[in-house]
């Protein structure tokens, strides 16, 4: 137990340290912030009809509670994920395969370190709850029991199931990159839309029912979410919630099923020891000696043929894309032509049969289904690939090596120009039906969009120099987009046949170049600074 707490406590120190960790700390007070509008506001993050309760400290900490576990499963799954990847990346790996740790401790104190990084969180949610209640007026009698009994019986625990997830599916092959993190957005999705249950709130809507009994709520309906109403809410007296013992049975069962979820990985984790690693790599390198054997690849004297022997490429170049020297002509577009390689570099058939199976669909697609459907179908398809931008030179190793190149603003527009290509290609099917049916203003919207995606996923990944922030916000934004809203609408899937969309695709066009200059900045910055440091050079 000694050797997971000091894992936690070391992972959660390391973390804390970081610049992200103070944003999602203002994150959290602005979600505070959110979670209890003005009297007199239009927006509602609780309601029950018409109503809202009245801030004191039980509706309050409930409320805010709420809007805590949604966001923590979402926004705090991206924060806590990556520590075993970062450990296996560095030195901390082989660190740790030269001690007696055991596995089984190992996932237990990042798990703990999850939770400690998740419950701090909700620790500043809570004092921001408090000061809400003082704020806003409505009732100066603090009651602490009341106002955290909802954080922890309701968000803590969901604060547990998430970090564990977020540990399970980096231990998993199939999971550990972008696509466990788009994988993790639609289960998201299924909490938000179905999982009542899971975030605890029946107990307490049935709670809130009861203290309107009598009165005209107008079906009853429980909302949670940022929402907009015609007119302010009107308040009513709730004297909070008290769970049941079925109810913390559930809470404890959650808990349990996260902790053991969370510890599975222990099974086949081989603790970073290169001498397993090389143990199974040669147990697979045999199996493949016997199957191609099998398949009479011997030569004709029945030995293998001679082995060949040439120049080892070092381990930072191994895997990446060599574009052969030219010269003369124009370097831009072979520029261009070798990012959009190293950018669908490794993508399975199978994908490109899917994404050309959604484009195809927007030709048989009647009325406005090419861009209310097809079209957010097709740029959430690549979002993985988009990620990319902006982070692989870290991701392989390059940076130092790029950093000398001349020019660094032209190799960033390349990058920018091939994340482009890709949008473009991918919604090629809702461009021809567009072109079809002579919708102007959605061709216009269509342009807009392509420019911008690249340019949101290459400036959020040159600034973060991680995939997680941009799935983390363009898949929200996307989901904004095809629930309806067309205050956000980026594309125009929103808008009605003829008509143009709500937001300019000027504005939207505009933006994209915005975000490319920004990205174009902080690359220059970057190599600047990778330029500025003396090199060693070894012999």
């Amino acid at each position: 137990m000694s050797g997971a707490w000091g894992v936690a406590l070391a992972d959660f120190r390391d973390r804390v340290r970081r610049p992200a960790y103070l944003v999602t700390l203002l994150a959290a007070v602005g979600l505070g912030y959110l979670a209890v509008p003005d009297t007199g506001s239009h927006w509602a993050i609780l309601q029950i009809g018409p109503f809202r309760g009245r801030y004191t400290s039980a509706y309050v900490g409930f409320a805010t509670a709420l809007a805590a576990s949604l966001w923590l499963a979402l926004g705090g799954f991206y924060v806590v994920r990556g520590p075993v990847t970062r450990d296996e990346a560095g030195s901390v790996g082989r660190l740790l395969a030269a001690t007696p740790l055991r596995a089984l401790a190992y996932f237990a104190g990042k798990l703990l370190s999850n939770v400690l990084v998740l419950a701090s969180m909700l620790g500043v949610l809570a004092v921001t709850a408090l000061a809400m209640q003082l704020l806003r007026g409505e009732s100066y009698a603090v009651r602490p029991g009341e106002l955290l009994l909802p954080f922890v019986v309701i968000a803590l625990p969901l604060a547990v199931a998430t970090g564990a997830a977020a540990l399970l599916m980096e231990a998993l092959p199939g999971l550990r990159g972008g696509l466990g993190n788009v994988v993790w957005f639609f289960v998201w999705m299924v909490l938000v839309l179905g999982g009542q249950g899971a975030l605890g709130t029946d107990v307490a809507a049935g709670s809130m029912r009861e203290a309107l009994r009598g009165r005209d709520v107008e079906g009853g309906e429980f909302s949670l979410g940022f929402t907009y109403v015609e007119k302010p809410l009107t308040s009513f007296d709730w004297g909070g919630f008290t769970p049941d013992a079925a109810f913390l049975l559930g809470r404890a069962a959650l808990i349990a099923g996260a902790v053991a979820c969370a510890l599975l990985p222990a099974l086949w984790f081989t603790r970073f020891d290169p001498a397993r690693a090389r143990a199974r790599a040669r147990v697979k390198a045999k199996a493949k000696e016997e199957e191609s054997a099998g398949d009479g690849t011997r030569d004709g004297a029945g030995e293998r043929g001679p082995a060949r022997v040439g120049w080892a490429a070092p381990a930072s170049a191994v895997g990446l894309p060599v574009t052969p020297a030219r010269t003369g002509g124009f370097a831009l577009p072979r520029l261009v032509a070798g990012e959009v390689r190293v950018l669908v570099r490794g993508v399975s058939p199978w994908w490109w049969a899917g994404a050309a199976l959604i484009s195809l669909t927007a030709l048989v697609a009647t009325g406005s289904g090419a861009t209310r459907v097809v079209l957010p179908m097709a740029w959430v398809w690549p979002v993985v690939l988009w990620s990319r931008l902006g982070t692989q030179a870290r991701e392989h190793g390059v940076e130092a090596l790029l950093g000398a190149v001349p020019r660094p603003a032209r190799r960033v527009c390349a990058e920018w120009a091939a994340g482009v290509a890709l949008t473009a290609v991918l919604g090629l099917g809702p461009l021809v039906a567009l072109v079809r049916d002579g919708e102007g203003h959605g061709i216009a919207s269509w342009a807009a969009g392509a420019l911008f995606i690249p340019a949101l996923a290459l400036a959020l990944g040159t600034v973060s120099r991680t995939h997680r922030l941009f799935q983390a916000v363009y898949l929200p934004l996307w989901y904004v987009v095809v629930n309806g809203m067309p205050l956000l609408d980026y594309m125009g899937a929103t808008r009605a046949p003829g008509e143009p969309a709500l937001i300019p695709p000027a504005l939207v066009a505009g933006l994209a170049l915005a975000l490319l200059g920004c990205s174009v900045g902080a690359g220059g910055a970057v190599a600047r600074r990778r330029s500025s440091v003396p090199s060693a050079v070894t012999v």
